[in-house]
């Protein structure tokens, strides 16, 4: 199966711009992932993703949760998170979305290992080392445009 993912924090919602957005995830406020400024034009990413869906293309999300394991903390980030994706790209119907405990190895989580695009190396190694490709979140659009 052709796939392609998206990681969220930093790579498409630009959260480490958000004011306090570490004291206030220490303090267990999931704001600054509802809060959070795109990265990229949506609307053309969006166009671009429901092309590659035309085309059979699996497309999905695997992100994170924040580092504190807190239960409750967990569902209120998962919560925020599907909120942002419902709001900024309201016309992709995402195949998969995955939020996983922080450290989890993102290609364990998801159903098929294709194209994942994320800005932290040690994430991109990861993937790769399991027969993925990956690419940082600058180059999301120019390897989607190849694709369509």
């Amino acid at each position: 199966m052709k796939s392609i993912y998206f990681d969220m924090d930093g790579t498409i919602a630009n959260l480490y711009a958000v004011e306090d957005w570490l004291p206030k995830l220490r303090a267990y406020d999931p704001s600054p992932y509802e809060e959070a400024a795109p990265l990229l034009r949506l609307c053309y990413l969006a166009r671009l993703l429901n092309r590659l869906q035309r085309l059979g293309y699996y497309i999905g999300v695997v992100s994170w949760l924040s580092k504190d394991p807190d239960p409750d903390y967990g569902e209120a980030v998962t919560a925020a998170k599907l909120a942002w994706l419902k709001k900024h790209l309201p016309s992709v119907k995402w195949n998969e979305i995955v939020i996983i405990p922080h450290g989890t190895a993102k290609s364990s989580a998801v159903s098929f290992i294709g194209i994942l695009f994320d800005d932290e190396q040690p994430n991109r190694t990861e993937w790769e080392n399991n027969n993925g490709k990956a690419f940082s979140e600058k180059e999301i659009l120019e390897v989607l445009r190849s694709l369509c």
